[in-house]
């Protein structure tokens, strides 16, 4: 007897399919610098401290993220323990809901068969896959964000004021996740797309008055108390560095170039980027997207087209736009995009199943492969994780522990439970530390001067980045043996010879 897929199918199988390739292998990857230990760090000492209002790390309070992602993170310690699945639980979770939440909404506005299509591209596309196992906060806001346009897109075509107060709840909650963004870019989404209707009188049915009353009660859950406790310093650091300065200054120069976002769409949309050729017709699929952009470029003006393509390709576009005007420019910036792309593409590709279903199938085994061959042992090299274990069981009492060269290892804090001090000339010192609109607010992590560190043997363990070495040995001189050589991380200790110096 054989099984045929029935429409009534679907949904479990996107749901087992994003279930699975979520989880799998999560407590065999390790916490990586120099992003994800931040936030795990920032979680365990946010619950050493008994408050889990103000985010801190290395005692210093950070005003790098709002405050929902380290909830969800303390969420999931509570609950499971402290381990690198549990730090990886939230964005697998919110992995799997937002499909899901892609599945329900193309099925309501459009057919249950391009629903599965547009969510078997989006799960098996390689950021969505990378981003569901980071620990970051850009999975959740992935949610919030895209279920704030699909709130207001139901309550534009239905008239429902329930949709109206959902969109302000859920852009209040993308806020707290990464800040004013989480109702700029979903509004300056909604603007183009009434612009593009000429229909700006819209704006009258959405409850602007109530529904930013909504939205401010709810933010104010966490901005309002930061502000009161914390003035002049909250306001500087997260709003002007982490949010003005970020806008309007490159951290980044080298990424700072007009294709970065181009690259980005080819690599992390892959392997469904490489269907293009496959869009057919001219006025089918993508291809009516381009020919959307053609007729802007040369007739400098918005086609009249159907009111669900208006909103994914407004969508779509003004994130793009958007982000390519920051300066600042990340991979993971432009992932709000994902739903109008995997809808774009399965506008064409429900018509190649076969090679649907095939891509999709492969891509489950490629993804649990790789997973096991190449991501577990790459994110261990990221990660000072077996420098941490020697560093564990070799810390004494009155060991002073320093660190050297390359990017600052916190998950070294992380998995020892020690932080390590940053070694710097102390001339050096001052100019790096937080206090003003500069990138320095980054640098959170307690220093120590050069000339400060203590000559007696056994009693410094220096963690220096291998490719550091050699500056280590001119700058802080002694003699120093090796105790612990991963490929990445030495761990030094003063030699004996050293005594009476």
């Amino acid at each position: 007897m054989s099984f045929r897929l029935q429409e009534r199918h679907y949904p479990w199988l996107v749901f087992l399919a994003a279930l699975f390739l979520a989880f799998i292998g999560n407590s065999y990857l390790m916490v990586s610098d120099p992003v994800e230990s931040n936030y795990t760090e920032t979680a365990i000492e946010m619950i050493r401290s008994g408050d889990l209002f103000s985010p801190r790390i290395f005692d210093h309070y950070w005003y790098d993220k709002p405050i929902m992602f380290y909830w969800e993170l303390i969420g999931s310690y509570r609950i499971f323990g402290i381990n690198d699945f549990t730090a990886r639980f939230p964005s697998a979770l919110f992995s799997v809901i937002g499909v899901m939440l892609n599945y329900w909404f193309i099925a309501r506005i459009s057919t249950a068969k391009r629903a599965l299509v547009s969510s078997l591209i989006l799960l098996t596309s390689i950021e969505y896959f990378y981003i569901g196992k980071a620990i970051i906060t850009d999975m959740t806001l992935f949610v919030f964000m895209s279920f704030t346009l699909m709130a207001l897109y139901l309550s534009y075509t239905e008239g429902s004021i329930k949709w109206t107060y959902a969109a302000y709840g859920a852009a209040a909650l993308a806020t707290l996740v990464k800040g004013p963004i989480g109702l700029a870019l979903p509004g300056m989404i909604f603007l183009f797309f009434l612009a593009w209707r000429h229909d700006l009188r819209a704006l009258g049915r959405m409850k602007l008055a109530s529904g930013l009353l909504l939205y401010s009660i709810v933010i104010s859950i966490w901005y309002l108390p930061m502000v009161r406790l914390h003035d002049g310093d909250f306001i500087l650091e997260f709003f002007g560095v982490h949010n003005l300065l970020r806008a309007t200054v490159s951290e980044h120069p080298r990424q700072n170039v007009w294709y970065y976002y181009i690259l980005i769409f080819l690599l992390g949309f892959a392997p469904w980027s490489f269907t293009l050729p496959l869009t057919g017709k001219p006025r089918e699929g993508l291809c009516w997207f381009k020919g959307i952009l053609k007729e802007i470029v040369s007739q400098h003006r918005l086609p009249q087209t159907d009111i669900r393509t208006a909103f994914f390709f407004s969508w779509a576009f003004v994130t793009f736009f958007f982000f390519q005007c920051v300066q600042t420019k990340y991979m993971t910036y432009t992932f709000p995009y994902m739903v109008p792309l995997a809808f774009g593409f399965a506008s064409y590709l429900e018509n190649h199943m076969r090679l649907v279903r095939g891509m999709s199938g492969v891509f489950l085994v490629v993804y649990f492969v790789l997973t096991y061959t190449v991501a577990i042992p790459q994110m261990r090299k990221a990660s000072a994780y077996d420098a941490a274990q020697f560093v564990k069981k070799s810390m004494g009492s009155h060991t002073t522990l320093v660190a050297y060269g390359g990017r600052y290892p916190v998950s070294l804090a992380y998995y020892s439970g020690h932080a390590a001090k940053r070694l710097k000339k102390a001339k050096d010192i001052p100019a790096i530390l937080p206090g003003n609109l500069s990138w320095n607010a980054k640098n959170m992590m307690p220093f120590m001067a050069i000339e400060a560190v203590p000559d007696t043997p056994g009693q410094v363990l220096a963690v220096v980045n291998a490719g550091s070495l050699q500056d280590f040995q001119r700058e802080v001189g002694g003699t120093w043996q090796c105790l612990h050589d991963d490929g990445r991380w030495l761990v030094m200790e003063r030699a004996e010879q050293e005594a009476g110096k």
